[in-house]
């Protein structure tokens, strides 16, 4: 194992003492980048994913052209679907599609959930090959999609502004929902730990449509899950909680086995202190949008940003996946205004 370099990402998820914020971005690698659009242009998307060296490479760029200070393996929350046994297609521009959705108790009852590990090896030889490149220069985090957002998009069939559909199956059907969500569960934590045997330094499991539930609902239907994992995973390495846009599980969360939990614009910083109370380092929370104002203010609110949280327990970062659109000097300029912070 070499060891790392920049390791503030670690430092900050264990609550030690740094001498400023570590900042990644979500999405860092991925569309905004010229050089991302080229490889788009030549591979499909699924291409792109499962040919480890295509992914390392994906995952290099942003370190190398951007300067944060962790690179993010380059996947998909849907590659877990898959391994299920559920078809997902990827339509440029479009997001994803999985034309068979689950609907019957025997469509759960058929899904796979054993040898993760086989099913999706591209993602661990990805990991292995990118922690060899990166030689110790950043941590690399994986990730998974958390089981609320995943029964989402198998209920739906594609992506969705209310999630009407998934939502009126759990709400008729919830012995079937918590069948479903606790066989995506079991996959995922075999997932993840085989993701750090791979290589993963800290992992993040992104629940994107948790939101799109009441503050009951969300303690019914994600929050269990998301304790399993993290209770599951955090002796392997530290686990990273995001469900966006319920700011009300704060509280919760902050006392559960997780080392870091991510947060989106809809909270001031002052109020997430009070809510986790200090307990958990807190990642966050910048409007991606905010990316494409001009540079001297994106350097201006990034400080705000880090004066409202402090500079311990706090993980600089977006509050969502950074936008194709933003200019790539734009996102420079907010990891060096994170870098050359000053109170």
């Amino acid at each position: 194992m070499t060891a790392l370099k920049n390791d503030l990402l670690l430092r900050a998820l264990r609550g030690e003492q740094v001498e400023r914020p570590p900042v990644w971005m979500m999405r860092q690698a991925g569309r905004y980048l010229p050089d991302y659009i080229k490889l788009r242009e030549k591979y499909d998307f699924f291409t792109r994913c499962q040919t480890p060296e295509l992914a390392t490479e994906i995952t290099l760029q942003p370190i190398d052209q951007v300067g944060v200070d962790a690179a993010i393996i380059f996947s998909d929350i849907l590659v877990i679907p898959q391994a299920m046994g559920v078809e997902v297609l990827m339509e440029e521009g479009k997001g994803p599609l999985l034309p068979k959705t689950i609907k019957t108790k025997q469509d759960i009852d058929a899904l796979n959930t054993a040898n993760a590990e086989d099913h999706l090896k591209y993602v661990m030889d990805a990991l292995a090959l990118t922690k060899k490149e990166l030689n110790g220069r950043v941590p690399l985090i994986g990730f998974a999609g958390a089981p609320w957002t995943l029964l989402c998009y198998m209920i739906e069939g594609k992506g969705s502004k209310t999630w009407d559909k998934a939502k009126q199956f759990a709400y008729t059907q919830p012995e079937l929902a918590h069948q479903l969500l606790q066989k995506i569960t079991d996959i995922t934590i075999d997932y993840l730990k085989a993701q750090v045997k791979a290589g993963a330094d800290t992992v993040q499991v992104f629940d994107s449509w948790a939101g799109s539930l009441s503050p009951a609902d969300f303690k019914a239907f994600a929050q269990p899950y998301l304790l399993q994992i993290s209770d599951a995973v955090k002796d392997d390495a530290p686990v990273i909680l995001f469900p966006k846009g319920t700011w009300y599980a704060l509280k919760d969360l902050s006392q559960s086995s997780a080392s870091g939990i991510g947060i989106d614009w809809s909270i001031e910083p002052k109020l997430a202190r009070e809510l986790t109370n200090n307990a958990i380092t807190i990642q966050g929370n910048f409007d991606p949008a905010k990316l494409l104002a001009p540079i001297p203010q994106i350097k201006q609110w990034v400080k705000e940003m880090i004066d409202g949280f402090g500079t311990q327990r706090y993980i600089a970062n977006l509050g969502h996946g950074i936008t194709p659109n933003v200019p790539v000097d734009h996102a420079k300029a907010f990891v060096e205004a994170v870098k050359s912070y000053k109170a």
